[in-house]
C-alpha cells in the first residue's frame, strides 16, 4: 500500500505546476532541469507535465522531473527525436497511471465521442515556439511495431497508411504526409507489450 501511495503521489505533485510556461515564457521550466525539453497539455484531461528527454528512453521510465528516483517516472521525448521538435514525427511516452494520472487519460480516445470531446493540447518548447496539437487518430499496437516506435526511421506516409488500416479512431482529412505529427504513448499492462497510442498535428500558434 505504502508504494502504491508512492507511485501515486508521484504522478500528482502539484509543486510541479510552477515550472509550467505562462504565455509561451519557458524561463521557469529552463530552471527544472537541463533535460526538460517541453510543457505538454492536453485540454480537458490530467495530461499538464514537463516533458523530459534522457539519454536513452529507459532513463526516464523511473525517474521525476527533478532527477530523483520514482516509480511514476516522467513524460518524456524518445531520445532519438530532436528535442525541438523539428522532426517530422515525435514520440512522447508516459507511464498508464490511475485516475488519468501521467498518460493514464490516454484510455479514453479509444472511444470516438471521448475523442471528439478532447481533440485539442498545446506543447511549448524551451527556446522554441508553442504549438497547437489537434488529435486526429487512436489505435493500439504492439510495442514492436517499427512504423510507430521507431520514428527515425518512419516516414509520415507509411504512418498514415498504417492508421488508416488500424486506428480506433481516424480524420484523414485533418493531415497529410507533410503535416508535422505527434505521438503519445502509453502502456496498457505491466503484462503486456501492447501500447496505447494517441496521435495529432502540430501548428504554430498565431500570436
Amino acid at each position: 500500500m505504502i508504494d502504491a501511495y508512492m507511485v501515486y503521489a508521484g504522478a500528482n505533485d502539484s509543486n510541479i505546476m510552477k515550472y509550467k510556461p505562462a504565455a509561451g515564457d519557458t524561463e521557469m521550466l529552463r530552471e527544472l532541469s537541463g533535460d526538460a525539453v517541453a510543457w505538454l497539455t492536453v485540454d480537458d484531461t490530467r495530461i499538464d507535465y514537463p516533458v523530459m528527454q534522457g539519454e536513452t528512453n529507459s532513463e526516464y521510465l523511473n525517474k521525476d522531473p527533478y532527477g530523483e528516483f520514482s516509480l511514476s517516472g516522467s513524460i518524456f521525448l524518445d531520445s532519438r527525436n530532436e528535442k525541438m521538435f523539428s522532426d517530422p514525427y515525435s514520440l512522447i511516452y508516459g507511464h498508464h497511471m490511475e485516475y488519468g494520472a501521467m498518460f493514464g487519460s490516454l484510455d479514453g480516445y479509444a472511444d470516438r465521442e471521448y475523442f471528439d470531446a478532447h481533440k485539442t493540447g498545446t506543447l511549448t518548447v524551451i527556446k522554441g515556439a508553442e504549438y497547437k496539437i489537434t488529435f486526429f487518430a487512436s489505435c493500439k499496437a504492439q510495442a514492436t511495431e517499427k512504423v510507430i516506435f521507431d520514428p527515425p526511421e518512419s516516414d509520415n506516409l507509411s504512418l498514415l497508411e498504417y492508421l488508416n488500416k488500424h486506428s480506433l479512431v481516424y480524420y484523414p482529412q485533418e493531415v497529410n504526409a507533410g503535416s508535422r505529427l505527434i505521438a503519445l504513448s502509453t502502456c496498457q499492462s505491466a503484462e503486456s507489450n501492447e501500447r496505447m497510442i494517441v496521435f495529432g498535428t502540430l501548428n504554430h500558434f498565431a500570436f
